[in-house]
């Protein structure tokens, strides 16, 4: 069985934030450590994974990060610190 993931990235504690889906969560985020590719997380620095959530459908997966997109920026901090009060970098968390 196939996880999809929603993601947001920080450039550091209340700093510029960037929202993503991906299937495979540790490449992703590795990708955007090592600036792999040019845009908005290589420009701004932004590379610290400070919250994720996990899918079973791409469709659902989808459909969150729409939604969070949509969210105003004291929403998308408060999920954050429900979650990961200290802005920890979760990337060492991933198996």
């Amino acid at each position: 069985m196939r996880s999809y993931f929603v993601y947001i990235l920080a450039s550091q504690r209340n700093g510029t934030l960037y929202i993503g889906v991906t299937n495979d969560l540790a490449r992703r985020v590795y990708e955007h450590k090592c600036a792999r590719t040019d845009g908005f997380t290589r420009i701004y620095g932004v590379n610290l994974l400070v919250y994720y959530e996990i899918f079973d459908t791409a469709f659902h997966a989808i459909g969150r990060e729409k939604q969070l997109k949509k969210w105003n920026r004291a929403w998308k901090i408060r999920l954050i610190e429900e979650r990961n009060p200290q802005w920890l970098d979760l990337y060492g968390t991933l198996h």
